[in-house]
């Protein structure tokens, strides 16, 4: 039985520590890294895979996503553990799942549903960190696909009426540090090891330094949804550039942002600051075609989503897109790529276990070929 249920890799390209290793040889075991090292000898009736000098990589984590191929994580419990299963296929070990602006009610019961997953989460499925919520306490000045009749000023209580009191199963928060009330909830939630991430603001770039100051550690979509970099007043973008508390997330997908915008981002966070999302609505992995994102109506066409005004809403970027956009697209190193998709997404939103490989990583990893071509996932 322990042999069915284990593989042994080797002859591969293993990205461990920042670097790829020859001669290592790498054991999975229900969806577990159990060994490495050199010269790992199979067990008795252990599958052993030859990788032929692939590269292969620790699988991606999704910090912020709120759908993948038709679940919608607004949907509830079955739609989230679909996701998980759905992207575990993609390459993907870890994600939040992340909400839209809702009711007290529905954002309640949403918090619960990823609790449930949480506890009891998926065989051969991504795993569920905890929620990204992504509202309610915005700016409407700056509220993208987001529905402003939900929005809030944040405060404690009505954090802990919109979770139902399970704060534990909230890994990180999008707010507007300007909104009355800001600087006690920062705290508050900073103290309670909640991730506030600064997005949907119309913040000066000092008030984001001062965001930072009170515990804030990310920034959400950068320049996406805030106040726009200009040479006397550089905005959200200023600040998540130049701080180096701020992790930075960025869609990568050539929709959202300029490719110099891109690089520019890149240069200054480098490969330990920023971080790759997918920020995918549910049309990703599907045809172009008519879909939703927080009861809004979305037309996907191409690599675009939009709401019926224009708006973006989201995107249909995978992570193993993203990866290899990084280096095509971006000019980056393969391992810098690889960091911005795996070990900083995950140290972003202070989770462990995932985004390396080391003994006790999470599944699945990903296989590529020579030219970092997609060949599928391992685990």
């Amino acid at each position: 039985m322990r042999g069915a249920l284990t593989v042994l890799l080797r002859n591969g390209l293993f990205f461990v520590d920042g670097h790829f290793w020859e001669n290592l040889c790498v054991r999975l075991e229900t969806g577990r890294v159990t060994a490495m090292g050199e010269g790992v000898a199979p067990l008795a009736g252990e599958a052993v895979i030859d990788l032929q000098g692939d590269f292969v990589l620790p699988g991606f984590v999704d910090a912020h996503i709120h759908a993948f191929r038709g679940h919608d994580t607004m949907q509830g419990e079955d739609a989230i553990r679909q996701m998980a299963r759905e992207l575990y296929r993609e390459g993907v070990a870890a994600f939040l799942p992340t909400t839209m602006s809702a009711s007290v009610e529905d954002t309640r019961r949403v918090i619960a549903a990823v609790r449930r997953v949480m506890d009891t989460p998926e065989q051969r499925a991504a795993r569920v960190l905890g929620a990204h919520m992504e509202a309610p306490f915005l700016s409407p000045e700056k509220a993208g696909a987001q529905r402003k009749e939900f929005f809030l000023h944040p405060s404690w209580e009505a954090f802990l009426n919109l979770t139902g009191g399970d704060i534990q199963a909230v890994r990180v928060i999008t707010m507007a540090p300007e909104l009355p009330g800001a600087e006690a909830f920062i705290r508050k939630a900073a103290e309670n090891g909640i991730h506030v991430s600064i997005g949907h603001t119309a913040a000066t770039d000092e008030q984001v330094h001062q965001a930072a100051d009170w515990g804030a550690t990310r920034v959400t979509h950068t320049y996406n949804a805030q106040t726009p970099f200009t040479h006397r007043a550089p905005g959200v973008p200023g600040a998540a550039l130049t701080d180096d508390r701020l992790f930075a997330e960025f869609i990568g997908d050539g929709v959202h942002l300029h490719d110099d915008a891109v690089k520019v981002l890149l240069r200054c966070k480098g490969a330990c600051k920023a971080v790759a999302i997918t920020d995918s609505m549910e049309a990703a992995g599907l045809p172009d075609g008519e879909y939703a994102l927080g009861g809004q109506a979305v037309t996907v066409r191409g690599h675009e989503a939009r709401l019926h005004d224009g708006t973006l809403a989201g995107s249909v970027l995978l992570m193993r897109q993203a990866f290899q956009n990084l280096m095509a697209r971006y000019g980056q190193t393969p391992e810098a790529a690889v960091r911005i998709c795996t070990e900083n997404p995950t140290r972003s939103i202070g989770a462990s276990g995932f985004g390396t490989i080391c003994v006790g990583a999470g599944a699945p990893l990903t296989r590529w070929g020579k030219d970092f071509a997609w060949k599928g996932i391992l685990g």
